[in-house]
């Protein structure tokens, strides 16, 4: 099972490969002429264009703004904390990625749970997180402000608020337009293993 303390590096691989004869290359540079004369062309004068689409469609078909005070509360819950959607299909039509808010209340942490197939992030804008995660909830970590935490799919987790008189406060990103929230009953070990970000450029601490 993946966990914080996991990362794989993808390096992008570019191939460029030769054009063989003076012919393909001709036939190559003239094909490029003619998307540069017409599709390109095309795409510049409607770019450049003041005029609106007739159909005025992104007026409200383009960018969203929620402003802060109107979040939906009315979204997949654990006992524990407080969710409100800022970014759903409902809202705004988001069809692959969920966005909100968490609260947890000071000393308090929420059930064991999981968000099924999807991949979350969370960035801690005030207060201290303390994750547990594992089949028994085994290992942990701890998060401060500026912080971001990557929980995979499928992994079971608790969030905890590590101070005892200050509210933790979070966004919340998914990968899903849809918010999906799976509680769990989980006997936790009494005591976890700390869990330090290793990976090839961050090494563990000595």
């Amino acid at each position: 099972m993946r966990s914080l303390a996991t990362t794989v590096l993808r390096i992008p691989v570019c191939v460029m490969y030769p054009i063989a004869s003076e012919p393909a290359r001709g036939l190559a540079i003239s094909a490029a002429g003619m998307i540069e004369n017409g599709v390109l062309a095309t795409l510049r004068r409607a770019v450049n264009s003041n005029q609106s689409p007739p159909s005025g469609r992104w007026k409200h078909d383009g960018v969203s703004v929620v402003p802060g005070g109107q979040l939906d509360p009315n979204t997949a819950q654990t006992p524990g904390m407080n969710r409100q959607a800022a970014i759903n299909f409902a809202r705004v039509g988001a069809q692959k990625l969920w966005a909100g808010t968490v609260h947890i209340h000071p000393d308090a942490k929420t059930g064991a749970h999981h968000h099924g197939p999807l991949e979350s992030v969370i960035y801690i804008v005030r207060g201290r997180a303390r994750m547990r995660w594992g089949e028994a909830l085994e290992f942990t970590a701890e998060a401060g402000p500026g912080d971001f935490i990557y929980v995979p799919p499928f992994v079971p987790h608790q969030e905890i608020n590590a101070s005892p008189d200050e509210t933790l406060e979070c966004v919340l990103v998914r990968s899903d337009g849809e918010a999906v929230a799976i509680n769990l009953d989980i006997d936790p070990v009494e005591v976890p293993t700390e869990v330090r970000w290793v990976d090839p450029i961050h090494r563990a601490p000595t």
